[in-house]
């Protein structure tokens, strides 16, 4: 397994990303050799910048981002991976609304990121919540996060789950939960603090095309996460997980299962 790295200005280490958290990640994915999801994850991309207020270059095209991953990651051999691609303000003498942006990425290649990786154990954090406006929904720095994977890490947890001001669930660390309970698969709203997430929405629109549950956006309170037959965390950064615990609640994982393995088919 390689890893790649690649800096647009050679990441000078005093930049605004690390000096002050002034910059936005997106995930574009390989499988098989090949770049798929590639609109989405752009469109998102560009988006995010926008609501940060980075300053978008002409040249920042699908089609340039797309020859940089032919050039820097296909053409040396990954089949799978998520590209982490960190888009931030150049620390300069400009005023920040005329700061040029630049970009980092990283690569590592892993299993096919369509399958369902491992199953996770999971519980509610109640120290802190997650907000839920404009910048709530894209990747940016999160002090929450970093707090919550510490406090997984040391209550044996693979991921917490955020409840936002409102207390209702909002999102996990690294991505959005979905939860089945008959034929229905809930969603927390983007509204609620959930994650704008290109590979989630692939996989929510498939599932609805073809009929296979029925979708629902809605506010979903901390106690429904253990009425929920099957649980399926969505992470751009991570992959796709089966929950397999919360607290004292098992969780089977036959029917995300099925689901997830129809969505990798239809991509071959």
């Amino acid at each position: 397994m390689q890893k790649i790295v690649y800096t647009q200005d050679n990441l000078q280490l005093l930049n605004r990303s690390f000096l002050f958290g002034d910059s936005v990640w997106v995930s574009f994915f390989i499988r098989n050799g090949q770049i798929i999801m590639a609109e989405e994850s752009y469109f998102f991309l560009m988006a995010s910048m926008r609501k940060m207020r980075l300053n978008i270059p002409l040249t920042y095209t699908l089609e340039f981002f797309q020859e940089l991953f032919q050039n820097e990651v296909l053409s040396k051999g990954v089949q799978n991976g998520i590209v982490q691609l960190m888009a931030y303000r150049i620390q300069d003498e400009k005023p920040l609304s005329k700061s040029e942006t630049a970009f980092f990425f990283e690569i590592e290649e892993s299993e096919d990121i369509l399958d369902i990786k491992s199953n996770i154990e999971l519980d509610l954090i109640k120290e802190i919540n997650v907000n839920a406006n404009l910048l709530s929904n894209i990747r940016v720095h999160s002090a929450e996060n970093i707090y919550a994977q510490i406090y997984a890490k040391e209550n044996d947890l693979d991921d917490v789950i955020f409840l936002n001001p409102n207390k209702k669930i909002a999102r996990s660390i690294f991505g959005n939960l979905l939860f089945l309970q008959d034929n229905v698969i809930k969603i927390p709203k983007q509204t609620e603090g959930a994650y704008i997430s290109p590979l989630m929405e692939n996989f929510v629109t498939f599932i609805h095309k073809n009929k296979l549950a029925e979708i629902e956006e809605a506010e979903i309170i901390a106690f429904e996460s253990q009425k929920a037959e099957e649980i399926l965390r969505i992470s751009d950064e991570k992959g796709v997980h089966s929950v397999s615990k919360i607290r004292n609640k098992t969780f089977e994982n036959t029917r995300f299962s099925e689901m997830v393995q129809k969505w990798a088919e239809n991509f071959i």
